[in-house]
């Protein structure tokens, strides 16, 4: 993976209600220099937001507490050049279309592969952030 000049790693806040899919993703790319805030609900991501400031977000469509557009809508209330990736499964691609409408700059279906993933965060992130 290439280093950002400023050599701080790439902060990834990651929103998944899959338990299982956040520890591992965390953990593969952790290994590829990118740190990783994962958390299982809308509610949750958007706590962790006000607190800290992150340079991409990994958003899913479908969460337990909210729905991943309204989530969505918020961040960008919140954090209106924060980029966001969403993930969508079961075939949802016209909801990542409506996320597309409503700010994120891209999206992935599930399950997605990782290298896939890690080129579209380096993509989305500046150089020299």
């Amino acid at each position: 993976m290439k280093q950002e000049p400023s050599g701080d790693p790439i902060s990834l806040l990651l929103v998944d209600d899959e338990d299982g899919f956040v520890n591992v993703l965390a953990k593969r790319m952790a290994r590829r220099g990118i740190e990783v805030t994962g958390v299982l609900t809308g509610t949750e991501a958007l706590q962790v937001l006000r607190k800290k400031d992150f340079d991409i977000a990994v958003l899913d469509l479908k969460l337990e507490d909210m729905d991943g557009i309204e989530v969505l809508k918020i961040i960008k209330k919140m954090a209106p050049d924060l980029p966001v990736i969403m993930l969508t499964g079961h075939g949802s691609e016209q909801a990542a279309e409506e996320g597309l409408k409503h700010g994120a700059m891209d999206y992935l279906t599930k399950p997605c592969d990782l290298d896939e993933l890690i080129a579209k965060i380096n993509k989305a992130i500046p150089a020299g952030r």
